[in-house]
């Protein structure tokens, strides 16, 4: 039977999932991304829930934004507003976030995408010098995959049982102070 005129059919102007929730269509379905800052030993400092389908390299600034970096000295009780550098994956290498991070004085150690060093290379001199990477820096990032995995042990999640973004992000905060700070 086909449906009156004037009404909605059911698959089209489906209502659209509210910012607050962090739900996204990804390749594998329904997602969500957490973005983690985390210090050396592998402890997060700031974190982020955002849909699975939004992008990493707009996430990283505000989570830098949110971030106090303890000062090392053990006489001073400030903290400072920036890390000295910041390791990241290829989904954060863009001119952009490179031209940010050096405006802050962090030092960015980001290899750069392949479709980025063929377009730079297409330019010939125009092109310009690659970005600074350092490798040896760059080995130390396992340390950000190692607090993912530590904290997808908790099977809420690593499967997103919540419907609510606060809710699943409390479960994220509360398995990354069990699984990460308090070993």
């Amino acid at each position: 039977m086909p449906a009156p005129q004037g009404a909605r059919s059911n698959y089209k102007n489906r209502p659209v999932e509210p910012v607050d929730h962090g739900l996204g269509r990804s390749r594998g379905g329904w997602t969500t991304k957490i973005h983690l800052v985390v210090d050396g030993l592998g402890r997060p400092l700031t974190i982020r829930i955002t849909p699975g389908q939004a992008g990493d390299n707009p996430q990283l600034l505000p989570l830098l934004d949110d971030l106090a970096v303890p000062v090392r000295d053990a006489a001073a009780t400030t903290h400072r507003s920036h890390p000295d550098a910041v390791l990241a994956d290829k989904a954060y290498s863009h001119p952009s976030t490179r031209k940010a991070l050096r405006r802050r004085g962090i030092r960015a150690v980001i290899p750069e995408k392949s479709d980025q060093i063929a377009h730079r290379k297409a330019k010939a001199s125009k092109g310009g010098r690659p970005p600074a990477f350092d490798a040896t820096a760059y080995r130390r990032r396992n340390v950000v995959e190692r607090c993912f995995n530590k904290m997808k042990e908790w099977r809420g999640i690593a499967t997103r049982y919540d419907k609510l973004a606060v809710t699943f992000l409390g479960g994220v905060v509360l398995a990354s102070i069990v699984r990460c700070w308090l070993r």
